[in-house]
C-alpha cells in the first residue's frame, strides 16, 4: 500500500510505500513539546519505504539530541517526520497519513500517561462513553 503525506501548506509532499514497523503514542517531554500536544500518534518506518515527492528544498532538520532529527517545512512550519539514526528507522506522524489504519501497538513510556491523562483507559473515558477499565500497567 502507498500513503501520502504532506505538510501543512502542501508545498512538501511524500510518499512512504507497505506497512508501518510499529505505531503507537509517545508522551514524552519532548515529543509532547513538538507536537505542542499532551500526545503524538507516531508510525515508525524503515527509511527505504519514504520518499519526498515534492518540496525537499523546503525541509528543514532540528536536532534536540543525538537521537533524533526532526523534520519540517520552512515554508508553513508544518511538521513531517523525525528520523532515528540509533533505531534505523523514520517516524512519520500518524495524522500526517489519512489513508493508514492506525493501529496503535506500543505503549506511552513509563510514568508518561499518569503524568498526562491518568490511568489509561482501554477503550476511552467512561465519561466519553468508554468501560472505565483500565490497562494493566
Amino acid at each position: 500500500m502507498v500513503h501520502v503525506g504532506r505538510c501543512f501548506c502542501g508545498e512538501v509532499q511524500f510518499q512512504l510505500s507497505g506497512e508501518p514497523v510499529a505505531m503507537g503514542y509517545c508522551h514524552c517531554s519532548s515529543c509532547r513539546q513538538w507536537s505542542a500536544g499532551p500526545v503524538n500518534a507516531f508510525t515508525l518506518w524503515q527509511p527505504s519505504a519514504l520518499t519526498v515527492q515534492r518540496g525537499a528544498t523546503h525541509i528543514a532538520t532540528f536536532n534536540k539530541t543525538p537521537g533524533s532529527s526532526r523534520k519540517w517545512c520552512t515554508k508553513c512550519g508544518g511538521h513531517l517526520f523525525t528520523d532515528h539514526p540509533a533505531m534505523g528507522l523514520v517516524d512519520v506522524y500518524a495524522a500526517l497519513l489519512p489513508t493508514l489504519r492506525f493501529e496503535p501497538a506500543l505503549p506511552a513510556p513509563a510514568g508518561q500517561q499518569a503524568e498526562v491523562q491518568g490511568p489509561a483507559e482501554r477503550d476511552g473515558r467512561e465519561r466519553r462513553g468508554g468501560s472505565g477499565v483500565t490497562r494493566p500497567a
